[in-house]
């Protein structure tokens, strides 16, 4: 069976189209701040209106959060690891990662292929499950990478594999053009729907000097932290705000 679903930034309205397709199910990539200051995304899959507004109140506390994804036994991981896009990182935040979330994204098909294999390499060596997804934010990157559970024949076989760690990722990762294109197919809608837009058109020739910027970027960010992270010795650092919520999580899995 296939099914799919769509992470909105901390919202689920866009899903509204597709919420009456049988293999759909709703779900949303929260914007949480973690006790360094930094920020992560989340995923959070398969959930209801009801715990939407619950997780979107707790986003900015993280021990709220994970005892209520917790709680609600709500699938959840760690996404873009190793990529900058929500900014700059602090080694405790990887401690974060290793003793609260279940599940790292290992493939995104707009990262970058070393960021996706570091990243999968991270989630082996800490026994985490691994996940994959498009985040596409243009149609021609729908679907150019996935999660699968091999033999599920429903939305439930499908997370009760994911969560025995049968489930397997494929796809390909992200590249400049692939985000160039993406790009500009963004600003072509955006000036369809809005006609004043069309006055930014001159601006339109900037788009691959930003990409490729952003690409730079994302592979200095990788060099940064994965060899840190990947060969780092186990550490008796102790997490700020953290005591019981560590057992939640192990009942979780």
């Amino acid at each position: 069976m296939n099914l799919f679903t769509l992470t909105d930034h901390d919202a689920i309205e866009g899903s509204e189209r597709l919420r009456h397709h049988p293999n759909f199910f709703l779900s949303e990539e929260l914007t949480c701040k973690l006790p360094s200051g930094t920020e992560i995304h989340v995923g959070v899959y398969d959930i209801t209106e009801r715990q939407h507004a619950h997780l979107v109140q707790r986003r900015n506390d993280i021990l709220a959060l994970l005892m209520y994804l917790t709680e609600k036994r709500i699938f959840f991981s760690v996404n873009h690891v190793f990529s900058s896009v929500t900014g700059r990182r602090e080694l405790e935040d990887f401690l974060w990662f290793k003793d609260y979330f279940p599940a790292v994204e290992i493939k995104n098909s707009h990262m970058l292929e070393r960021a996706n294999t570091d990243a999968a390499r991270l989630a082996e060596q800490w026994g985490k499950i691994g996940i994959g997804g498009s985040d596409a934010h243009a149609l021609p990157s729908v679907g150019t990478a996935y999660t699968e559970v091999p033999g599920a024949c429903d939305k439930n076989e499908f997370f009760e594999g994911l969560r025995n760690g049968q489930g397997r990722v494929a796809g390909e990762s992200g590249c400049f053009t692939k985000l160039t294109r993406d790009v500009y197919v963004i600003a072509y809608e955006m000036m369809r729907e809005k006609m004043w837009t069309r006055l930014l058109s001159p601006l339109a020739i900037l788009i691959p000097g930003f990409t490729y910027w952003n690409y730079c970027s994302e592979r200095m960010f990788t060099r940064q932290w994965a060899p840190q992270i990947l060969d780092q010795q186990e550490t008796k650092k102790p997490l700020r705000w953290i005591s019981e919520p560590q057992l939640m999580v192990e009942e979780f899995l």
